[in-house]
């Protein structure tokens, strides 16, 4: 039966690879786009594209935060109250990944914006 911690880093070593497969094909549709415009097309293009980065930026920089002062709140609470830590650890994983789907959410509709 494998060891837990080496499903763990296989699982990791997978969504990496999946993400800078991800990110890649991003980078290479956007170029495909961009070079299909011209003139008054390509400032437009230009725009979205920028409008986009800075919406993303913004929504990574929030989410990171609010990541941030959730962890610190539940490690917080957990010091206080042990025997909550069980509760309080669910808790924050949820949260965590709803800010995280915000992040996502964003990203999407700057994909949608750009494309």
């Amino acid at each position: 039966m494998p060891k837990p911690h080496k499903e763990k880093r296989r699982m990791m070593k997978r969504l990496g690879i999946l993400g800078l497969g991800l990110a890649s094909f991003a980078t290479m549709a956007t170029n495909a786009f961009a070079a299909a415009t011209t003139g008054a097309d390509a400032e437009v293009m230009k725009w979205r594209i920028i409008s986009s980065a800075f919406a993303l930026a913004i929504a990574a920089a929030a989410g990171a935060f609010s990541q941030s002062r959730s962890i610190a709140s539940a490690l917080d609470g957990t010091a206080r109250n042990p025997g909550a830590g069980g509760d309080l650890r669910v808790s924050m994983i949820i949260g965590l990944a709803l800010i995280e789907s915000l992040v996502i959410y964003t990203f999407v509709i700057c994909l949608i914006i750009i494309l």
